[in-house]
């Protein structure tokens, strides 16, 4: 899929978030007040920040797709990666105030109401959310978008928390403190996702090993026969949102001609792209510099 294609797609799964999150916060959050539960507005706010993570991930989308330039030579990719870690932060900060929240619940002492309203309305949410949730992370797979993907787990949490919710509506009647419980429980499974999409967005900017497909690839091809490059080492992997850039280094035999090297490195790299789409550099060594440097290393021991 195009890159063009891609932020579309991230477009509309986002817009579509938007409304839908809108109205179920709305939904949420009056039922809630309406029977004074702490979970079904905790679960309301994490609904609204739903909204909040799709809105970022458009954004991210939208300065993502920013030509590079002079001061961005590999493009604005990591924009998306700075909205994930965003996305985290507000999600951490709701899941604290409502566990405070749910503790202050528990503490008066106070049973909830709950009636066939509020059961129609987190059973739909449960549904609509983990729709939403498959929908986010299959886009997201299809164009490699770590924000859509985290986005959609955060729909799926959402989902979660709505079905906890929905059992607690079901028992509340007969078991006072299960509204502040489900509150304390729903702000863990917020926390847990903030934590989760700020752990792999960081992953991104601050730098990450290869995908275990490359590493195994080029393990095999060192080995090959009869290529004759080998000792294949020093991978630096760098991702700027749908770009992806593999540096990495080979020894060759000295018996190679410039021509004959830059040959099979065009190969390599051009073979690499193709399998992973990832732009590969192959930054070459001669197989007696390699060997001086460990006599060398050796000799001074």
């Amino acid at each position: 899929m195009s890159l063009s294609k891609s932020r579309k797609a991230g477009y509309i799964v986002g817009s579509v978030s938007i409304v839908i999150n809108l109205i179920l916060f709305a939904l949420k959050f009056w039922t809630g007040k309406r029977t004074g539960s702490v979970a079904m507005v905790a679960d309301a706010w994490h609904t609204l920040s739903d909204t909040l993570t799709s809105i970022i991930v458009i954004l991210g989308f939208w300065i993502a797709g920013i030509p590079n330039d002079e001061n961005h030579p590999f493009g604005h990719g990591r924009a998306e990666s700075i909205g994930a870690i965003i996305i985290g932060t507000i999600l951490a900060f709701v899941g604290v105030e409502f566990v405070q929240e749910s503790i202050r619940h528990l503490r008066s002492r106070e049973a909830t109401s709950f009636d066939t309203l509020s059961l129609i309305v987190f059973g739909l949410s449960v549904v609509i959310k983990e729709a939403l949730a498959q929908i986010s992370i299959r886009v997201g797979k299809a164009n490699d978008s770590r924000a859509l993907i985290a986005d959609g787990w955060h729909h799926r949490s959402d989902a979660i928390a709505s079905g906890l919710v929905f059992a607690g509506i079901i028992f509340g009647s007969k078991i006072w403190w299960i509204d502040g419980v489900l509150g304390i429980l729903v702000s863990i499974l917020i926390i847990y996702a903030a934590w989760e999409i700020v752990k792999e967005a960081s992953h991104t900017i601050m730098g990450e090993k290869p995908p275990e497909a490359i590493a195994e690839y080029l393990a095999e091809y060192s080995e090959g026969d009869p290529r004759p490059i080998f000792d294949i080492h020093s991978l630096s992997y760098h991702r700027y949102g749908s770009h992806k850039e593999l540096i990495l280094h080979a020894v060759v035999p000295d018996y190679l001609t410039n021509s004959e090297t830059h040959k099979l490195v065009t190969e390599l790299e051009k073979d690499i792209e193709f399998r992973f789409d990832v732009a590969a550099t192959v930054r070459t060594e001669p197989e007696s510099a390699r060997n001086n440097e460990a006599r060398s290393l050796i000799g001074g021991q």
